[in-house]
């Protein structure tokens, strides 16, 4: 088999530096609003006291909330990877498939041509 059937371009191997920079941020920023909510909690608990746990826990809610939807935001960079990297298999996979495919048909012309001379080549049983 030609050797160009077995190599890889490089825009198929180029790594998504992007999107994990892009995963890590939005993951710092939700460790970021945790360490903003223990602040608060400890804040508010020295300020006010107990009187403050109302107010406390619906920002604590809040913070909570945004920074799981920041975390999970990370999550689906890391996914998107992933897929990526899925469709860059699949890329490859389907470009060595069909260059098989085509390799097999030119060849199947090769023996049909020769074929066709006298005597063909064709048994009789």
């Amino acid at each position: 088999m030609p050797e160009g059937l077995f190599t890889v371009r490089a825009s198929d191997i180029e790594p998504y530096i992007g999107l994990r920079y892009l995963s890590k941020l939005f993951r710092l920023m939700a460790i970021i609003l945790v360490l903003v909510l223990v602040a608060e909690i400890i804040t508010g608990f020295v300020q006010m006291g107990t009187v403050a746990l109302p107010r406390l826990l619906g920002e604590a809610s809040r913070l909570i909330v945004l920074a799981g939807l920041l975390w999970g935001i990370g999550d689906l960079a890391i996914l998107l990877i992933d897929v990526g990297h899925d469709v860059r298999a699949a890329r490859i996979l389907l470009g060595r498939q069909a260059a098989h495919h085509l390799q097999e048909h030119h060849g199947e012309r090769r023996r049909e041509a020769r074929g066709a001379a006298p005597g063909g080549g064709q048994k009789n049983g």
